[in-house]
């Protein structure tokens, strides 16, 4: 079990990489994950990526010491159409298929992506905790009524269909290259907001996806936190899911976040103060044998902090470093 940061450069300020690959390796991290959203993206390319490219940001990853486990997500504008189906769907598989191909080819082990069109949604304004801390946080009642965020209003089985036509599509292009793929749950985990589906809100909806083609590439991205705020988590069920996805291997990486309780509304808590036993957590990965990356992930905004949450984040990353320490010599 190791440790890791997430960065999306230029997506939280003004952080040159080369600075948050620093701040990684002098706190204790082995592994980084990088994401490419919207607003930036780590290698050149308008509508797909490169293999030559993303083994030069391996490479450059590699000489701050640190091991480049994953690309996460790429621009939603590569795959819009592929998720809604849109007319140039077929154009965008094509592209979607060279990229996985392409990171498969540098080197990189996993590519973690997202089926949500219209992206994370989060409150107008945060919850406020203790000494003042701001919680980022999600009440469906503000959002209930949203309109279509692309155009219309579309339906859960037309979406489901084009779901299960790309995981067929897409695994057997990433058993070749020898790359594991997983998408992110829907956050936050209800059944739609803008006129958009949210397909993974349930833990039945993620077996179903893992079963759609039985393949250590066609995983989960273990948003810990995210699966944290699905009802199916209440009481045991968190606890559950981690040890049957875990034992399963369908695990990829783990963002280790916690949240104030399960179902909608919730607060984004630290990540030791929400209703998860963080520590039984930790241990329920390394008893079913898992040995991947936790990352810290979407921490509270403190006094003094960065746009990036630097404090935050440190604060969240040692926390784990410490549960990882404790489970792994203890054992």
């Amino acid at each position: 079990m190791r440790v890791g940061f997430k960065f999306s450069p230029a997506a939280f300020g003004e952080t040159p990489l080369d600075d948050l690959l620093t701040f990684a390796a002098q706190y204790g991290a082995s592994d980084v994950i990088l994401g490419s959203y919207n607003r930036e993206n780590l290698v050149p390319g308008d509508v797909r990526f490169e293999v030559d490219d993303l083994i030069a940001l391996r490479k450059h990853v590699a000489s701050f010491g640190l091991n480049l486990e994953a690309i996460e997500n790429v621009p939603t504008r590569f795959y819009d159409q592929v998720m809604l189906g849109g007319p140039d769907r077929a154009r965008q598989i094509e592209n979607m298929k060279h990229t996985v191909a392409a990171m498969g080819r540098s080197g990189l082990p996993i590519f973690g992506y997202n089926w949500m069109p219209s992206n994370v949604w989060r409150g107008s304004s945060n919850s406020v905790g203790r000494g003042g801390v701001q919680y980022t946080n999600y009440d469906h009642a503000e959002f209930a009524n949203a309109a279509p965020t692309h155009g219309r209003v579309y339906d859960e089985a037309e979406m489901g269909d084009l779901l299960e036509d790309w995981i067929r599509i897409i695994t057997p292009v990433a058993e070749e290259e020898g790359i594991r793929l997983g998408i992110h749950p829907p956050d936050p985990p209800v059944r739609s907001i803008g006129g958009i589906p949210r397909l993974l809100h349930t833990f039945d909806a993620y077996r179903r996806l893992v079963d759609i083609v039985d393949s250590p590439s066609n995983a989960i991205e273990f948003c810990q936190g995210t699966f944290s705020e699905f009802e199916d988590a209440a009481g045991q069920g968190i606890y559950s899911w981690i040890e049957e996805m875990a034992q399963r291997k369908k695990v990829l990486y783990v963002h280790f976040r916690n949240v104030s309780n399960p179902g909608v509304p919730f607060d984004e808590a630290f990540i030791n103060t929400g209703y998860v036993d963080m520590r039984r957590a930790m241990k329920i990965y390394h008893d079913a044998g898992f040995d991947g990356v936790f990352i810290d992930d979407h921490v509270p905004v403190t006094i003094g902090d960065t746009e990036y949450g630097h404090r935050g984040r440190a604060f969240a990353n040692g926390y784990i470093q410490a549960l990882i320490e404790t489970v792994t010599r203890n054992a």
